[in-house]
């Protein structure tokens, strides 16, 4: 596979390294993960929840997240390859190619778990109410929210993370240790989880909506208006702290591990 620089690596290698990142930041992470979402759901952080059972739902996540996460990186990874004559713009296509390739994974799993995440319920019974009532499709609700919520992050989080490496490459006459890597991608997903989170305040209201509420139509901009006619801006920042804190972490260790995994299965 050819990068930016002209170095090739094989695909089973980036597959293998994008899992592991994968698996490593979802668990880890997870119950900050479960606080966002019960911040976001709309009736109420303890009504969701609060601070119990805060793993609930990371099944479908364990199932999930290492095919999730190749895809991204297979994706991300190929794209940059072919366009990487074109600098900062290759990285923007690549990031936004990937996150709709990984969005194909992750979005049936990701529908399931922010509904266990706010319910008192099992998988087998999420599923079965999906499938009776909204049919195959209903794994789906939300694809669109998720696309563009994570298509303008990536576009921020990618390009920054980067620039961020090639500066330290400029400056120090040196490649990025993979801890060095893993901060500026901290850095990075931290401001692109501050700018996109009225979007994700969005795609978990059309997520978990039940099936007869307006917002399950999936209409991205519709969840928009109803959470700022609810609760104003503040309402779209909800669960902000969570995210970035998360997002900065997970990067970290994502982006970290991504690098670590591909120097072991490289290194001669």
């Amino acid at each position: 596979m050819l990068d930016q620089t002209g170095d090739t690596t094989p695909k089973w290698i980036t597959l293998l390294a994008g899992a592991s990142a994968g698996l490593a930041v979802d668990t880890s992470l997870y119950p900050i993960d479960t606080i966002k979402s019960r911040l976001q759901s709309g009736k109420g952080f303890k009504a969701a929840g609060g601070f119990s059972n805060l793993y609930r739902g990371i099944k479908p996540v364990l199932i999930g997240s290492m095919p999730n996460s190749a895809t991204f990186f297979i994706t991300y990874e190929t794209t940059k390859g072919y366009l990487h004559n074109y600098g900062a713009l290759s990285h923007v296509v690549a990031a936004s190619a990937g996150e709709v390739a990984s969005c194909l994974v992750r979005v049936p799993y990701e529908v399931i778990k922010m509904r266990l995440q706010v319910k008192t319920i099992n998988v087998r019974t999420i599923y079965a109410e999906i499938i009776t009532r909204e049919g195959y499709i209903g794994l789906y609700r939300g694809f669109t929210a998720t696309v563009f919520r994570d298509v303008p992050f990536s576009a921020l989080q990618y390009p920054i993370w980067e620039l961020l490496k090639e500066n330290h490459m400029n400056r120090n006459k040196r490649p990025a240790t993979t801890a060095e890597s893993a901060y500026y991608g901290s850095i990075a997903g931290g401001i692109a989880a501050f700018v996109t989170n009225p979007l994700d305040v969005a795609k978990t209201r059309v997520m978990i909506a039940k099936h007869n509420d307006p917002l399950a139509s999936g209409k991205l901009v519709a969840a928009l208006r109803a959470v700022h006619s609810e609760t104003g801006i503040r309402g779209l920042f909800s669960g902000v702290v969570p995210r970035v804190i998360w997002i900065s972490v997970g990067a970290a260790i994502f982006l970290g591990s991504y690098e670590t995994a591909l120097q072991l299965l490289t290194s001669k």
